[in-house]
């Protein structure tokens, strides 16, 4: 028994004082909610300056959410704001009481003179009350993490949309006035005289660049076509382009092909030795020679690829965020579309799935501030028209929102691949080894059809104008093998290398 005395905790002295500061108490500014509602009540420049960044839930103290419900409501009925009427709406919603009654408002009216700095207040309130909202799903992860019933790449799916919920619902980025706009355009129109008029990413192919001054950042461009037209050779080539000409990161999702075979495709348009012979080995000396020495600039080139099947928009938001942060990526390329998931919370119908996608895309192009190109398949509508096979905005597949969402909608289209030899203009000239960039929608430019050179073997798109073309085929062919050099577009892909 004296063992077990020995062992009972000391109460305290009565005159020890217990320090509350060494606890943890949630994020918390109530000073300054009752300071922000206060000022809110007596003028009205309060409530523009703070309706747009908070909102209720934001208040740390129950009473002040309904205050500024009451608050809320009257904005929303255009009605005046001041004491008497925030406390007529919160008797309307028996909520007075609650709300600690007349005295309890009057006091939030007596603490404020003025509205100064009642917009800094009002985000150190949203501020506080997102450190909560994270400690709130912080925790709730921990606790789903220990739960051996639920799959770990759901719970990951679900921490995703949580922190993104989080994010869309409570970073607002506010107006700007036209004095700094203006500033902001002049900037960047003298930024742009420097660089020759070229405003965005150049895409390497010289009038496509004419037409859009590169890619623009915050665009989404949508890149459609049938199976076999040659989409992932066009983003490859212009990766390329990108990556080595011009020394800017790329990152490419690939959701169909392999990181390997994609590399394997920029080391046969780069060396000039076709991706068949690569992928069989067998190169002859001066082959491997060429090889050695080429893939040098591909090797040292800033490109990311990232070949993640069935990839989530939720993940794509997380890994662009990564490679734009560390790496300085300028334009981000998915590969395709329709073969990225919306997550396990999606729901609905799978055209409300590519809608929700296609908004993600877009949204991830404005707040990285770098273009997005995403390729797209078409429907089979294309192959049931007789005579002119050109794709229309009406052929994409599985969504109207894809067109809406997109800043710039366009098409491959090679009339070989239909057994043409001709073009189907009033000059009839010949198409071999040929293919037609058309941009169908362009919401900040003209539209036009470009038309490209496509060397088959390579899986190859370069520019069509006789100076450059004729000059790069020449050079090109002196690289290769007699065997290579007598291979055309319609034999490219007998082996089974497909241009998709």
């Amino acid at each position: 028994m004296e063992n077990a005395k020995s062992f009972k905790p000391k109460s305290p002295k009565r005159n020890t004082v217990i320090n509350l500061e060494k606890g943890k108490l949630p994020p918390q500014a109530v000073e300054l909610e009752t300071t922000v509602l206060g000022a809110m009540m007596i003028d009205k420049k309060g409530v523009d300056d703070v309706i747009d960044i908070l909102h209720p839930d934001a208040f740390y103290k129950e009473s002040h959410q309904e205050i500024y419900n009451a608050i809320l409501t009257l904005f929303h009925n255009s009605e005046p704001i001041d004491l008497r009427t925030v406390s007529n709406q919160l008797r309307k919603n028996a909520k007075l009481e609650f709300a600690g009654g007349d005295y309890y408002l009057i006091g939030l009216t007596q603490k404020v003179a003025s509205t100064a700095h009642i917009e800094f207040h009002a985000r150190i309130i949203l501020q506080k009350f997102i450190q909560r909202k994270l400690i709130s799903i912080s925790s709730e992860i921990i606790e789903e993490a220990y739960s051996e019933t639920i799959d770990v790449f759901d719970l990951l799916d679900d921490a995703e949309t949580k922190l993104f919920e989080v994010t869309q619902g409570n970073l607002k980025k506010g107006s700007e006035d036209s004095q700094s706009l203006v500033k902001q355009a002049i900037d960047k129109i003298e930024e742009i005289s420097n660089k020759e008029g070229m405003s965005g990413v150049p895409s390497g192919f010289r009038k496509l660049d004419e037409l859009t001054s590169g890619w623009q950042p915050s665009d989404l461009v949508i890149l459609a076509a049938r199976p076999g037209m040659g989409k992932t050779a066009f983003v490859m080539s212009m990766a390329k382009n990108i990556a080595i000409g011009h020394d800017q990161a790329v990152a490419v999702f690939s959701l169909e092909m392999s990181s390997v075979q994609l590399i394997t495709r920029m080391i046969s348009s780069e060396t000039g030795i076709p991706s068949s012979k690569l992928r069989k080995g067998n190169l002859e000396p001066h082959e491997w020679e060429q090889l050695n020495v080429k893939v040098k600039n591909l090797s040292s080139a800033p490109l990311f690829i990232d070949d993640t099947p069935s990839l989530s928009i939720f993940d794509l938001r997380a890994k662009a965020r990564r490679l734009v942060s560390q790496h300085d990526v300028k334009i981000i390329i998915i590969d395709y579309l329709q073969l990225m998931t919306a997550g396990s919370s999606s729901g609905g119908n799978r055209e409300q799935e590519i809608s929700m996608i296609s908004r993600n895309l877009k949204a991830l192009a404005k707040e990285l501030a770098v273009p997005v190109i995403a390729l797209s398949q078409l429907s089979r509508a294309v192959e049931t028209r007789g005579g002119n096979k050109r794709p229309l905005l009406s052929d994409l597949r599985e969504s109207g929102a894809i067109e809406q969402d997109a800043d710039i909608v366009s098409f491959i289209y090679r009339p070989e691949y239909y057994g043409m030899t001709e073009w189907d203009d009033d000059e009839h000239s010949p198409c071999e080894g040929q293919g037609e960039f058309i941009v169908a929608k362009h919401r900040n430019g003209g539209l036009e059809s470009i038309r490209l050179k496509f060397t088959g073997h390579l899986a190859q798109f370069s520019d069509l104008d006789e100076g450059f073309g004729t000059e790069f085929q020449s050079k090109m062919n002196t690289d290769l093998p007699e065997s290579a050099q007598q291979i055309s577009p319609n034999d490219a892909f007998a082996d089974g290398d497909v241009p998709f």
